[in-house]
């Protein structure tokens, strides 16, 4: 996650009680034994190109991928949500979009601009960075565009298994990541927030633990509306090729599944939410982005029957947001 994510919660959480320390893991407090270690492998930016959909579905369907989120304002998310009707156990959910950071490729908000203004750009886009959200839009403005994308995966038949946010910008500012969870909380969808042990988190981003310390209130209060909450999140995924090695599929998806096992062994007891970026790029793609090679590998890794063979060795066990609802319905809020 960007380093805006603590900052903002140091902000906003500064005035709360702290919540009742516990040594238990959400996992843990979901059923799942002691020092288990359960993992979301999850997808990013499903619906924003043909491509996107295509490397999700293989991800998910060939490889070990469990999750997937899509991006309602970009055009490819109805053949998206033609394939979930096909296949309704797929775990998918929203990536809470408010930025179109592509130059050549870019989309609006849904709400339109005359009902959020403070959202899109001169050339009648969203903005394409975190920085200019914060510095254009208010909070109303993000609840229209965020309770639009909501509305138009129902009016679609998509009932999304959870939320999170595309390039991080609802944790931008304490208002954005307070509409964040009065949605999750009233649409009573899970949402991506770090409430455990945060420890891939402290070394992405060099927080302290009394920083981290911070985020317990909220998480808290997710979980007493019912809820499930992550013990961590894993985001730096995004490796390139060391200088010189030839750009093959082979290479890679052997480059690729190092570093995947290497974050794999990482992983803490918990439930870590571990984000990706799945993409069969075809001609057309470089033209969206360069990163083409780098979301290939991702694919290609998840892929891998090596990467899977790891975690069976490992005992590490993968999940859905679906089953972490459908446990967390077993328990009472304020279990």
């Amino acid at each position: 996650m960007k380093a805006i994510l603590l900052l903002v919660a140091c902000v906003f959480f500064t005035h709360l009680t702290r919540a009742q320390h516990t040594t238990l893991t959400f996992a843990e407090r979901l059923g799942y034994p002691k020092g288990a270690r359960v993992v979301i492998v999850h997808v990013d930016d499903v619906g924003m190109s043909f491509d996107s959909n295509e490397g999700a579905i293989n991800a998910m369907s060939k490889g070990i991928a469990t999750s997937c989120s899509v991006m309602m304002p970009c055009p490819w998310v109805p053949a998206y949500v033609h394939y979930l009707k096909d296949h309704p156990q797929t775990d998918a959910g929203l990536h809470l979009t408010l930025t179109s950071e592509w130059d050549n490729y870019r989309w609006p908000p849904l709400s339109g601009k005359p009902a959020v203004p403070g959202l899109v750009d001169k050339e009648g886009a969203m903005w394409p960075e975190v920085e200019d959200v914060v510095a254009h839009a208010s909070a109303d403005e993000v609840e229209t565009e965020l309770r639009a994308q909501i509305e138009r995966a129902r009016q679609m038949g998509f009932e999304p298994t959870h939320m999170d946010s595309h390039m991080g910008t609802l944790f931008a500012t304490p208002a954005f990541l307070q509409r964040y969870v009065k949605l999750a909380i009233e649409y009573h969808i899970p949402v991506m927030f770090p409430g455990g042990h945060n420890t891939l988190i402290a070394k992405e981003g060099d927080y302290s633990a009394a920083q981290l310390q911070t985020l317990q209130p909220l998480a808290e209060q997710l979980w007493n509306a019912g809820l499930p909450v992550l013990d961590d999140i894993v985001s730096k995924t995004g490796w390139n090729l060391p200088e010189g090695t030839p750009e093959t599929d082979t290479s890679l998806q052997q480059f690729k599944t190092r570093k995947y096992i290497e974050t794999f062994a990482a992983i803490q007891p918990g439930i870590t939410y571990l984000i990706m970026h799945c993409t069969q790029p075809s001609d057309i793609f470089k033209h969206i982005s360069a990163t083409g090679p780098e979301r290939k590998g991702d694919m290609l890794a998840m892929m891998n029957p090596a990467l899977k063979k790891y975690v069976e060795q490992q005992h590490i066990i993968l999940v859905t947001w679906r089953e972490l609802m459908e446990r967390r319905r077993k328990y009472q809020p304020g279990n």
